[in-house]
């Protein structure tokens, strides 16, 4: 049985061109199901190059290619979870609801201030 060393060295993958990784990280998304399948394959290729890099003893460097063929299944499975919709939380419908009920109030009783 393979443990999970994923997480074995860290690695810093800058954001690709025209993308903007600053979401707050409390935020659920949307994951459907064809990017489900993508974010579960990606997450197996990366634990099992990740898993093969620690057992065989690799050197760990930026020049490593299964170092490198990492950094790139990362930034792919980053890509592909950040271009799922952000779901609204419960406090953000509320909001929203709110505002929306405050506005469409608000004109209805200065016309009908205004007649009397």
């Amino acid at each position: 049985m393979a443990a999970s060393t994923s997480t074995a060295f860290p690695v810093s993958i800058p954001p690709a061109a025209g993308h903007s990784f600053s979401a707050p990280s409390n935020r659920r998304r949307h994951i459907d199901q064809a990017s489900g399948r993508a974010l579960e394959a990606l997450s197996h290729a990366i634990e099992y190059l990740t898993d093969e890099l620690i057992h065989n003893g690799g050197l760990i460097s930026a020049n490593n290619p299964q170092v490198e063929a990492v950094q790139l299944l990362m930034a792919l499975n980053r890509q592909v979870y950040f271009e799922c919709p952000i779901v609204q939380t419960f406090a953000d419908r509320c909001r929203s609801f709110l505002r929306f009920r405050s506005a469409s109030a608000a004109p209805s009783t200065s016309i009908s201030s205004s007649r009397w």
